[in-house]
């Protein structure tokens, strides 16, 4: 069975960097959506897919017009939805209560949040409907680590071991089947 590539795209940096951004939405700047432009202009894709959120459709849209592709939206590939956290800086959050969600994000989610266990829920909703052809996600690094961990089965120490910054860049050879599996065969950032 042959696989096809699957690239997944943080989106750009944000106008106001540094807050836990989940459903709460932020602009991109311009220079982070030039970003995301500069990691796709040597890509060959067939579908293009954004979530929902602005700071990743908006990079979505800007590439789908460069590269001559449609973009669809699927809310499935939003971040995690940090609850009361959302929109707040780290350091307005109880240093403990933070420092357990990191632990195990699913085992202490952000008060009125999402499980971590949802997100990867969601994410291989979105995996295991992609048709087998070269595509890029524009996405968030929690949804990029929810298909690391769906795709890989990379534990949580694994999965906050890679870096994502603003418009990183990984990519994937997926295998389709009941339970999709992936090798990573590049990560730009």
């Amino acid at each position: 069975m042959s696989g096809f590539t699957l690239h997944l795209l943080r989106h750009g940096a944000l106008e106001q960097p540094g807050l836990m951004m989940g459903r709460t939405d932020g602009a991109p700047t311009a220079a982070g959506i030039a970003a995301c432009l500069a990691q796709t202009s040597d890509l060959r894709i067939e579908r293009l897919i954004a979530s929902d959120l602005q700071r990743a459709q908006r990079a979505g849209a800007a590439i789908g017009d460069a590269l001559g592709r449609p973009l669809t939206i699927d809310p499935r590939w939003r971040e995690l939805d940090f609850g009361e956290w959302d929109g707040k800086a780290s350091a307005e959050i109880d240093p403990d209560t933070l420092g357990a969600f990191w632990d195990d994000p699913d085992a202490n989610p952000p008060p009125g949040g999402e499980r971590w266990s949802a997100l990867v829920g969601r994410v291989s909703a979105a995996i295991t409907e992609l048709a087998p052809q070269t595509t890029l996600v524009v996405t968030h690094g929690g949804a990029m680590r929810a298909a690391l961990h769906a795709f890989c089965g990379f534990d949580q120490r694994q999965i906050w071991a890679f870096d994502l910054p603003y418009a990183a860049r990984l990519t994937l050879q997926v295998w389709p089947s009941e339970k999709p599996s992936a090798q990573i065969i590049g990560l730009a950032g």
